[in-house]
């Protein structure tokens, strides 16, 4: 997907997308910096976008990995289909139906979350929903991994978590900050 096209796909779906630019390579560096990939054997991307992050994270990942890619715009979802890589399972479906598509794909735990999902747009229970079915699913000393513009949101991971460490990626439009929660 060109820029200009996820621009209009931002502006007209801006509280679900949460922004109007791709993430920058910095930022997709900033959130898998923190992943395990030789360890790793499940990995789920929230908000998948046209995936600028899903193929940062598939360039990284074991060969026998999986990354389970969740995304509800279909405009975005055409363009995650076109990543020819059998590792890469892509659910258009609300990252709430999580249990869901871990069955369906055989799996109990997740090895690392990364997220994308404007929760600071999103209801609060919703959000607070979402986080804690993730926390559910994520193994012990598992980590989820958020993007987000502001730290407003940030009390809805130590809420769920009890823990977070703050990044801050400048080089990206807008600067973002790149939010870490371990599962104890």
């Amino acid at each position: 997907m060109k820029n200009i096209e996820f621009l209009r796909e931002g502006l007209k779906n801006l509280k679900t997308v949460g922004t109007v630019a791709r993430s920058s390579k910095h930022l997709c560096k900033g959130m898998i910096k923190h992943v395990n990939f030789q360890d790793a054997r499940l990995i789920v991307e929230l908000g998948a976008g046209d995936g600028v992050i899903t193929k940062h994270i598939l360039r990284s990942m074991h060969p026998d990995a999986r990354l389970l890619a969740f995304e509800v715009h279909p405009k975005f979802c055409d363009s995650l289909r076109k990543i020819n890589d059998k590792r890469l399972i892509i659910v258009e479906d609300s990252a709430e139906k999580l249990g869901e598509y871990m069955v369906k794909i055989g799996a109990e735990e997740v090895d690392f979350f990364i997220s994308a999902i404007p929760f600071v747009a999103l209801p609060k229970e919703l959000g607070y929903k979402i986080v804690s079915i993730c926390h559910q699913y994520l193994r012990k000393s598992g980590l989820y991994i958020q993007v987000h513009y502001s730290l407003l949101a940030k009390s809805l991971y130590e809420s769920v978590f009890g823990n977070v460490d703050v990044n801050f990626v400048a080089l990206n439009v807008p600067p973002a900050f790149v939010l870490v929660s371990e599962k104890y």
